[in-house]
């Protein structure tokens, strides 16, 4: 992943910061050639002077400035340079080198461009301070544009890279400007220093030093200030951009995580602020993604409705009294298949069963408490309340004996009471689990036991639920003989759906 992404880097990001960098310069020296050849007041007499003066200085200055640049370029660049060359993972120092590129970068074009303004102006020393003066002004805006377009171009196109080493490990927050420092910066250089110019132009024409009294000042303050206004808002419209994009991919992102998408993640390619927001939010996101994880395992675990619960309030140990229907359902013959068949068959067999009694428990809204070995426990009315638990409690039951019997001939028991049971988290404070206790759910069992004896029906119930379960289910059903369940002492009165009779 490294080495193509190392790759890729290669290809693009560092030849448009080439790219970028010999743009930054060129427009600087455009913009000095245009003030100081056709825009600034010259001193009368001094424009022989100053076109064969500052063309010699131009082209001796010139190569000296690229070999220069090219040489502290590769400098500042040097542990970025090297990464992209040998590979393997960023180190801190070339993470670092990264985030601070377009800063060091700027350190060179300042020092470039001061040297330039040092230059001319001893080049053009002895045709007067006059002259001097408007030459260093020429070269100093021209200077200033370079100097911020540079930085800002510097940082747009370095993105992807520091994006990746960003990926691998953390910067500190003091190897990056910071984005008050920055719109400062930019501001200072891209506004605040031309308008400076512009004022000190003025301040020469009124003390008479610089510029003649009847030099019209009218073309050069209109082009200068063009030039300042487009300089300054073609930095604080890149600078702006530095911190709106960031804001809009987060945005963006958040609106993918709301609708779902928890594996949703930024670049991070700022160590300021805004990489601390877009980090700050890839955290989030992951503490999102694993808290939906638990919460799906957690519900697969315990029922989607025992999770909800306990999501939404501290679970505590203890219980309640509520009046639920108990659906039990136990599969013949399990025990015997378990000696004769493999492990693996014995559990594709109950992954089937238990498939079709979760399908239809929840079809009409029971909840599946548990399993044991081969049987279900069912309530309908814990630890949601239900409409009519019987009626479902009852339906569910016919459903779901013959969709057993269709899908592979299951054998099976099932018995279905009616009646009030504790409801609640067993367990210890350290371990505990939802379920439902007392004679109903016994019952249920029981009922489940004669069912899977039955030669007639394999699935009994209560006319105790009958009573309580709708007009219409109550004609799915016939009542049988009045037995005595294990383990009571009042008989019941057992109840079969009618498609057994």
């Amino acid at each position: 992943m490294i080495a193509a992404l190392r790759s890729a880097l290669d290809r693009t990001p560092m030849r448009l910061y080439a790219a970028g960098m010999v743009s930054a310069n060129a427009i600087g020296a455009v913009i000095v050639f245009v003030l100081a050849r056709f825009v600034l007041p010259l001193p009368v007499g001094s424009e022989e002077i100053l076109s064969d003066r500052n063309y010699l200085a131009f082209f001796v200055y010139l190569p000296v400035a690229i070999t220069i640049g090219i040489g502290l370029g590769l400098r500042v660049a040097a542990p970025l340079i090297r990464w992209l060359h040998t590979g393997g993972t960023p180190t801190d120092e070339t993470a670092i080198a990264v985030v601070r590129l377009p800063l060091r970068q700027l350190g060179v074009h300042v020092l470039l461009w001061a040297l330039g303004v040092a230059v001319f102006v001893s080049v053009n020393a002895s045709a007067g301070a006059a002259l001097s003066i408007i030459v260093a002004i020429a070269v100093s805006f021209g200077g200033l544009a370079t100097c911020s377009l540079g930085y800002l171009v510097a940082e747009r196109t370095l993105r992807p890279i520091t994006a990746a080493v960003l990926e691998v490990g953390a910067v500190t927050d003091s190897a990056a400007l910071g984005v008050r420092l920055r719109v400062v910066l930019i501001w200072v250089l891209s506004t605040a220093i031309p308008v400076l110019g512009l004022g000190l132009i003025g301040l020469g024409r009124l003390i008479d030093t610089v510029i003649p009294p009847d030099v019209d000042l009218s073309p050069a303050m209109v082009s200068l200030s063009a030039v300042a206004l487009v300089v300054g808002f073609g930095g604080m419209f890149l600078v702006g951009r530095s911190v709106s994009d960031p804001l809009q991919q987060v945005s963006s992102a958040m609106q993918r995580v709301e609708a779902g998408a928890t594996d949703t993640r930024v670049d991070v390619y700022d160590a300021s602020e805004i990489g601390r927001l877009q980090n700050g939010f890839n955290k989030m996101v992951v503490g999102l993604d694993e808290r939906e994880r638990l919460r799906s395992l957690f519900g697969r675990h315990v029922g989607h409705d025992v999770a909800q619960r306990a999501l939404a309030s501290a679970p505590r140990l203890g219980g309640e009294s509520r009046t639920v229907a108990v659906l039990f359902i136990d599969l013949v013959g399990s025990t015997a298949m378990a000696e004769r068949e493999s492990a693996e068959a014995v559990v594709d067999l109950l992954n089937r069963f238990f498939a079709v009694v979760v399908e239809h428990g929840e079809r009409h809204g029971g909840f599946v408490n548990k399993f044991e070995g081969d049987a279900a426990l069912l309530i309908f009315g814990a630890p949601v309340d239900h409409p009519d638990p019987a009626t479902a409690a009852l339906r569910t039951a016919r459903t779901l004996a013959v969709a057993l019997a269709a899908d592979g001939g299951f054998e099976i028991g099932i018995g279905v009471t009616y009646g009030s049971v504790i409801a609640g988290n067993i367990g210890a404070e350290s371990r505990f689990e939802y379920t439902v206790i007392g004679d109903t759910v016994n019952q249920a069992a029981r009922l489940t036991d004669l069912a899977k004896d039955d030669p007639d029906t394999d699935v009994l119930t209560s006319s105790i639920v009958l009573d309580h379960a709708s007009d219409d289910e109550r004609s799915h059903w016939t009542t049988g003989e009045t037995v005595t369940l294990r383990g009571r002492s009042t008989p019941t009165t057992l109840a079969a759906p009618v498609r057994h009779l």
